[in-house]
């Protein structure tokens, strides 16, 4: 499948730091190899119904939790309709009303009972009260059959509201804001949120090394920044498929990044404690022709 056209830049850049001649030093304290650190999750928030914006009170940069409000729909038909069938829910004439009449049938059913038994009045008039109250009885459950399917009304219309609110699904920061507040919005996404705690990194291993690694092992990341801080990222996923082209085989690590301090997108170097051949080194770093990375950095 190819990637979505947002992470060609940055795939571009994992596949030239790894291209960059991976690993680095080879020696008696294992390999050092080059790595990308990346956004654990990257989700583009969108809306399950057509609108128009009228609240985006996120920017570009901005931390949201997940459950967040980061937009808000033009809601007023909605609301409307919820007061109107919190209204019907509520209402209790009608369920009143046939309750009294129901209790009136059926005083009137034992009434005639008596009189029958007395032989005062036909068997007529006792099957007739006795109608009259079987009907009285089906209007009173007819207008409670009434009053709980306002209730699902309610449940309804409070649905479609809550549709009209979008809620970050994580917690991450802003990457992209693509909507702007006055603006219709079908199908087309809003916002894109990166979850940068914990953080993902991306290292391009020589097939040399296949086996060495496991899941569940730890690395010492090293990003490219001023202070050059040594930090412990923990081994989640190993390919079992070695890239014919650059004869190595991708390693997925995750490393914690509390309060977001480290940015994605950095450059970095990582050991991870691989004993590597001298011979390896020159070879690891080598793309596939004209430039195009493995395809395991492409998923």
């Amino acid at each position: 499948m190819k990637p979505a056209l947002w992470t060609l830049p940055l795939l571009t850049a994992v596949g030239a730091a790894c291209a960059q001649s991976p690993v680095a030093s080879t020696g008696s304290a294992g390999a050092t190899l080059d790595c990308m650190i990346q956004p654990h999750q990257v989700v583009q928030v969108g809306t399950a119904v057509a609108g128009v914006v009228a609240q985006l009170p996120v920017e570009r940069g901005d931390l949201v939790r997940r459950g967040q409000v980061v937009a808000q729909l033009n809601n007023e038909v909605e609301r409307a309709a919820v007061a109107v069938a919190r209204e019907r829910a509520t209402a209790s004439g009608e369920v009143a009303a046939t309750s009294v009449a129901q209790e009136a049938a059926q005083r009137e059913l034992e009434r005639a009972s008596q009189l029958v038994d007395e032989q005062f009045v036909s068997k007529t008039y006792f099957d007739r009260q006795k109608a009259e109250a079987q009907v009285a009885g089906g209007r009173a459950e007819q207008a409670q059959e009434r009053r709980r399917l306002a209730a699902r009304e309610v449940e309804l219309a409070s649905a479609q509201l809550a549709l009209r609110t979008i809620r970050a699904p994580l917690d991450g920061v802003v990457v992209d804001r693509f909507v702007s507040t006055g603006e219709y919005v079908d199908q087309k996404p809003l916002l894109r949120i990166a979850a940068v705690n914990p953080l993902r990194v991306d290292v391009l291993v020589p097939a040399a090394a296949f086996g060495q690694v496991q899941p569940g092992g730890k690395g010492k990341v090293v990003p490219e920044l001023l202070n050059r801080s040594e930090h412990v990222a923990v081994v989640r996923s190993v390919d079992r498929v070695i890239d014919a082209a650059s004869n190595t085989f991708r390693v997925r690590l995750e490393m914690p990044n509390p309060n977001g301090a480290l940015p994605a997108g950095l450059r970095c170097k990582v050991d991870l404690g691989l004993k590597l051949p001298a011979a390896v080194a020159p070879q690891a770093g080598r793309g596939t022709a004209g430039g195009v990375q493995p395809a395991s950095l492409l998923r």
